[in-house]
């Protein structure tokens, strides 16, 4: 089996081409921020202090969207002549940041890196927010052959998809002509192997066959 290769794909209406990096990263990281506030004091009290609790009863504010930092690596010296300027690779990254004509804005992507449980770090879908390259080796003309990119995605959440994930009013699915379990999983969970999860609870005999009209119950991730 071969290495699993991270690879970033600019999502529609995009027609950049997908990214396969050329070497994995060592180590990434995401941050993610939720926001809890304690309530607002009476007048002329300081603020998250009351005199007869050890700490005051935080209200949720509302969760902060994920960032996903990596560090890429990039090195065309081998094999020689095959690439004579690292930035033929680099300036994939850099194309992230642009903003497409006919879109007015810089694209969507979605990361992913081998098999991950649903719910993690991959597939990860965000915008590229910041990037930092460092060239750290030239040839004699002057041309970077090595590099490496710090790349920050912020987490981008499509609405519909957000609210059928939270939102209890949205757990059923109207068939369509066209639908598959695995094209609801794909469209309700980002991951079309968790078509069973729809199969068992609407007790589908024979996933290929969906009646156009039918009402699926789907369940939430747990």
């Amino acid at each position: 089996m071969g290495l699993a290769k991270l690879t970033i794909k600019p999502l529609n209406p995009s027609k950049l081409p997908e990214i396969r990096v050329l070497f994995n990263p060592n180590t990434y990281s995401i941050t993610k921020t939720v926001t809890w506030s304690p309530p607002s004091p009476p007048l002329g009290k300081p603020r998250g202090t009351h005199r007869l609790v050890n700490a005051p009863t935080l209200t949720f504010g509302g969760g902060g969207s994920r960032q996903l930092n990596l560090e890429l690596f990039f090195d065309v010296t081998e094999p020689v002549g095959v690439i004579d300027d690292v930035r033929r690779e680099t300036d994939k990254i850099v194309a992230l940041t642009r903003i497409e004509r006919d879109h007015k804005q810089p694209p969507t992507c979605e990361v992913r890196w081998g098999d991950a449980p649903t719910g993690s770090d991959f597939p990860f879908i965000g915008v590229v927010t910041n990037l930092t390259q460092r060239f750290t080796l030239f040839n004699s003309d002057g041309k970077p052959l090595r590099a490496t990119l710090t790349v920050a995605f912020l987490e981008f959440l499509a609405p519909k998809t957000d609210k059928q994930q939270t939102d209890p009013e949205h757990t059923t699915r109207v068939v369509t002509l066209g639908d598959t379990l695995s094209s609801i999983a794909a469209d309700v969970y980002r991951d079309p192997t968790l078509w069973r999860m729809i199969a068992e609870a609407n007790r589908v005999d024979d996933p290929r066959r969906l009646e156009p009209g039918r009402t699926l119950t789907i369940p939430r991730l747990r």
